[in-house]
Order: C-alpha cells, then structure tokens, then sequence
C-alpha cells in the first residue's frame, strides 16, 4: 500500500510541474489545447472543455501533460497568431518553459515548510551513528578489535561521522585493495623496499631478480590530513590510482614474500603493488561515556562485520522564523547535495549501474513511509520533487532546460534555431531519454531481485 501512496505522489509532482507550465502560459495570454491528467493511453475517463481548453483525466493515471496549438499540426489557428507560444517574446517564452521546474521547487519548499511546522522539528542532515550488532561472518575486524554493540561511533581517523555514509565511504575507500594509495605511504614503502634490498634501482628491474618483499604492517596509512582532503571534495593530488598492471601485480604478491621480476616491471610499479595491501584506519568510540579508539582494517568489501543503528539529529522549530530558515536550509543543503551527486554521475565517480528510477524510488519511498511515518514521506515527496526541478533543468534537448537553452542561442544570436533543426534534435535528446528510462528501469529491476533495497 505504501509503495501504492508513493507512485501517486511521483504522480502529483509530475501534475504540479505541468500546472506551472499551464499557469503561466494563461499569466502571458496564451490557451492551452489540452491539459491531461495521467498519460494519453488507454481510454479516458472524463473530458470537459473549460474557458478553450480540454481537461482530461485518463485511465492510465500517472502523471500528466500540457498541450499547446504548435504541439497539434492540426490545429487551425495561423502561423502567427498570438495564441501560439512561438509568437510570444523570448522573456515570456522562458517563463512558460521554466514555470515547471520553478513550481516543483516551490512545491518542495512549501512542503518542508508544513512538515517543519505540523511535526516541529525538521532533520538537519546529521546523525548519531551506533553499533547495532556485531557479523563476524561477513567480516572478523569489528569482533577481534573489540567493538561492541551500542558502541556510538564518533570519529574516523580524526574525521567526525555526523552521516552514515560518509561512514561508509571512509570504509570503502581504505578497504583492502582497493586500487587507491597515498604517495607518502609509497615512499614509506620505497624505504622498507630500498632497505632489505639495497641493489635494486629505479626503472626496469632485471629479469630473474629476486625482491625480497616488505612484511605487511598495521600501520594506518592514510595521515588525518589527508582523509579530511579527500572528504571535504577538496583535490588531493597525493592521491595515486593503480594502474591494471600494478593491480594484477598486488594480487599476484599478495600472499607472497618475494618476488622474482619478469623484465617488464619497474620498481615503482612494484612499490605501488606491494603499497596497496591493508588499509588499517583509527575508529573513535563512545562507551558509556568513555571514549576509545580502535584500529580497523576494512576487508575487501570495505565490510568491518557491523550493523549499524542510525538516530536521526532533528532541528526543533521553536519560532515561525525558525520553521522557515529551518526549511530553507533544508532545502539548500539538499539541492547542494544533489548538484554534487550530478557532478559525480557526469564525473564518472558514481558508476551507471547506481542510477535508479521510479521503480526504485516507488520501493524505497514506500519503504519510509512504512518504517519511519509520513512525516519521513513528505519530506522525502519534497526531495523528489526537488529533484525532479533540478533534473528537468538541464540543458538537455526534451527537457526544460534543453529549450531553455535554445532560447538562450536565440537570444544571443538574435535569430530563432530552425523549427526542423529543433525537432531533430529534441528527436535524438527523447531517444537519449528513453534509452536512459530503460536503462534505469533495468537497474531497478536488477536491484530488487537482488534485494539491493
């Protein structure tokens, strides 16, 4: 039923976005053809015209559309009359094109608002992270350090963890082997290197070459500095990524004590092999009061063998100034949030395979309702909604931003883009998203037949 709850939702949000298209489209004296309520497949259920314009509700219920004359080459009104959108100025046309995203952001706002006031509170995007449980069988770290349950974790290698997955990542990104090393921790091993065999030079090493290979130590590679770099998205050119060959190479060492060279690799290429082993880190705890640290080494799924238990950190809304700076900085962090998510995916940092679409976004919505209420719902309405705004303004052909973008040229260049030139290319920008809708559809398949989520 929840999962039910959340499709129509998405629904509503997709209606609002087009009532912004709808209602500004009036505001600069343009009549829509059509307004429809869920997708033009199917039977339709009711039909009335209002004031010129059709509204229809359709059997297939999710979402919506807006129709203006030039979308219907069967339209009678003349090429310039001044019902058509084309007609109008570039600012109006803009207005009408860019009053969806602006009423699913509005939308969002207005939401975070009621929530801050009804419930009293809103979150802040902080949490307090706790020990749940112990799973040796995924990983003996946490059980042979010595955590225990209701351990509250407080920090990573001098970093505080204030969200689960800054958490995460921390532990992801200094799992074993995980192709990452830091040149100082290459130097460090360079040394140990240089030590037990004092003929080695740089460059090739000679075929048949016996290297006696450094013992592995629990030493936390990684310097506080440093870690805190990498998780402020400030660039760490310390940062060295393995090639394939010294990947191949690290795993081939890995159990080994020495290594007898092949008369293809150079020293520095062993150095970062054999560098990129354990990543043993630092966790502070809190123990009823006392606080310990432990040092950890991540397995190669960046598994420590916990389970974690999050508490959310909650902002109280004592004032109407507070309820409203509340949620505006709500609002704020999240689209801050999610404009860096889409640097990631363009970036390439957040692999396709993570994409997900409605299908996941209907499970996991449901998923919150059920566990964590309806406040925790329309938040998360709230974030879609937003995102749904943030999506549909970039600057791709199909989209409000691919023709806010043609208006830009046409703005700038003081001459409209073809009507043909634009149809063909919002032709290739709707197969790229429908290409992308498959894509995503896929990934959320896959993923619940995983149970990923």
């Amino acid at each position: 039923m929840s999962i039910v709850i959340m499709i129509l939702l998405i629904s509503v949000l997709i209606i609002i976005h087009e009532l912004g298209h709808f209602l500004a489209a009036k505001s600069v004296g343009i009549t829509p053809e059509r307004f429809g309520i869920g997708l033009p497949f199917g039977p339709v259920l009711y039909e009335k015209n209002i004031a010129g314009t059709t509204f229809c509700l359709h059997a297939f219920l999710l979402g919506g559309y807006v129709s203006f004359p030039e979308d219907n080459p069967d339209n009678p009104l003349s090429e310039d009359d001044p019902n058509r959108l084309d007609n109008k100025s570039i600012a109006k046309r803009a207005w009408v094109v860019s009053a969806g995203v602006l009423a699913n952001a509005l939308f969002a706002l207005l939401l975070v608002i009621f929530v801050a006031f009804a419930s009293r509170g809103l979150p802040v995007g902080k949490y307090n992270i706790f020990i749940n449980d112990l799973h040796p069988q995924s990983s003996q770290t946490a059980t042979m350090a010595g955590l225990l349950p209701n351990d509250k974790i407080l920090e990573i290698e001098g970093i505080k963890i204030k969200n689960p997955s800054v958490f995460m990542a921390l532990l992801e990104d200094n799992k074993e082997a995980n192709g990452k090393i830091i040149t100082a921790d290459s130097d460090k091993t360079k040394q140990k290197l240089l030590f037990i065999n004092p003929s080695l030079k740089e460059g090739l090493i000679k075929k048949g070459t016996k290297v006696i290979l450094p013992e592995k130590t629990n030493e936390a590679p990684m310097t506080k500095a440093t870690l805190s770099k990498i998780y402020q998205d400030t660039p760490d050119t310390t940062l060295y990524n393995l090639t394939e060959k010294e990947q191949t190479l690290r795993d081939e060492l890995y159990t080994k004590k020495t290594y007898i060279a092949d008369g293809q690799t150079t020293t520095e290429e062993l150095i970062s092999a054999i560098t990129d082993y354990k990543q043993p880190i630092s966790l502070k705890i809190d123990r009823n009061g006392e606080p310990l640290v432990f040092s950890i080494s991540p397995n190669k799924n960046g598994v420590i063998g916990i389970k974690l238990y999050i508490e959310e950190v909650s902002e109280p809304t004592t004032s109407i100034k507070s309820g409203f700076v509340n949620s505006w900085n709500y609002i704020s962090e999240n689209t801050i949030s999610m404009l860096k998510g889409l640097q990631s995916i363009f970036t390439g940092k957040v692999p396709l395979k993570e994409l997900h679409g409605i299908i996941a976004i209907a499970k996991v919505g449901g998923d919150v309702i059920q566990d964590q209420g309806i406040w925790k719902g329309v938040l998360l309405t709230a974030i879609i909604s937003l995102n749904l705004a943030i999506i549909n303004f970039l600057p791709i052909p199909a989209l409000d931003g691919g023709h806010i973008f043609f208006l830009l040229i046409e703005a700038i260049t003081g001459k409209k883009i073809k009507p043909e030139t634009q149809e063909n290319i919002m032709k290739y920008g709707f197969l790229f998203l429908i290409f992308l809708m498959f894509f995503v559809i896929f990934n959320d398949i896959f993923a619940l037949v995983t149970n990923k989520f």
